[in-house]
């Protein structure tokens, strides 16, 4: 799936991933602000695609600043990037992205090339991260043998990125080597990626799929259902400790119970070289009302409080080994971080 996320004529078109699985409904980014809010409101999400549709949202903003005087400073830039980078802040794809986008920009002399060369960026940052997908979910399919069944948290599949996947991109490729496996996916509440957008993902490709609640992973675990979990990350620090969706700590703790291999599957991108452990990474906490509402219908008291973190953190012993487009990454996780991160 690739038909998620388009660049034309000088606009954005992204996939509206609330409306999913019920139907299909683009959203038209033609401004900075269209982007920041398709980012804040969920209309897309995922820690590849946050960062790929940030390098195009700085197009846009760049585009807007030339056409209101006629160019884009150093000032305008970094405004753009800020207000972006504002948005989410977990996920470290997101900085990575404007990063390279400002390193475009300083090396543009002329103003006129300056537009022009920061859409080739992000567009170029949009294929490769469909192609580190790939090569990712190869070197991910070895780990994943004939007749497993392997539980999955939140959605790291095509939708999360440029394209293809990571956890659920590592699914794919098995399954189009011919093995049989199952998957077990958790609604992932309170935004139901999982049962919303990763069922649908993998239903579309025929891979067998059953859907349970969020609180079935100590079962699953303990029972031997499962015999493999496989995750993404948005933000994993150079010791290996991995930030991901809510819940997902809780699920490598069952697993390292009933000693299950505890997989991680992301991008170079999502390695954070500057920070040490997982301590430092900013958990994004959400408005408590996404908690009480399911598509706009109240579950709860309606004046209840409620609070919603997005992200929480796994420690590194509780994984067993990292999957990315540069091969596996065994123990000890800090010395070949580096390395990949160098």
């Amino acid at each position: 799936m690739t038909d998620h996320i388009y660049w034309k004529e000088g606009s954005l078109y992204v996939l509206d991933q609330r409306a999913l699985p019920f139907k299909k409904v683009y959203i038209q980014c033609r401004t900075l602000a269209d982007v920041i809010k398709a980012i804040k409101n969920m209309t897309i999400r995922g820690a590849p695609l946050i960062g790929i549709v940030a390098a195009y949202g700085v197009v846009l903003g760049a585009g807007e600043a030339l056409q209101s005087k006629g160019r884009c400073t150093e000032a305008d830039m970094g405004r753009i990037c800020a207000r972006l980078k504002a948005t989410r802040p977990t996920a470290v794809n997101l900085a990575w992205a404007l990063d390279r986008m400002k390193d475009v920009y300083k090396r543009c002399i002329h103003d006129a090339d300056r537009l022009d060369m920061l859409t080739d960026e992000a567009i170029a940052i949009h294929v490769e991260d469909i192609q580190n997908n790939r090569m990712l979910s190869l070197y991910g399919a070895e780990l994943i043998a004939d007749g497993d069944t392997i539980l999955t948290h939140c959605n790291a599949g095509a939708l999360a990125t440029g394209g293809y996947g990571t956890a659920l991109g590592v699914l794919r490729a098995a399954h189009e080597a011919g093995k049989r496996i199952k998957v077990i996916a958790t609604e992932t509440r309170p935004y139901l990626q999982g049962a919303r957008l990763t069922v649908w993902e993998l239903w579309q490709d025929g891979i067998d799929v059953e859907l349970v609640p969020d609180n079935h992973a100590g079962l699953l675990c303990r029972k031997g259902i499962v015999n493999k979990v496989i995750v993404g990350a948005d933000r994993i620090a150079l010791n290996g400790d991995t930030a991901n969706k809510i819940g997902t700590y809780m699920i490598a703790l069952c697993a390292h119970q009933s000693q299950i291999p505890f997989f991680v599957a992301a991008p170079v991108s999502s390695f954070d070289r500057h920070i040490e452990n997982g301590s430092y990474i900013e958990i994004e906490e959400r408005d408590g009302k996404e908690v009480k509402y399911v598509q706009g219908k109240i579950l709860t008291v309606k004046d209840v409080k409620a609070r919603y973190y997005s992200f929480d953190v796994t420690p590194a012993r509780y994984i067993s080994n990292f999957i990315t487009e540069k091969g596996i990454i065994e123990r000890p996780f800090r010395k070949y971080i580096r390395m990949l991160c160098s």
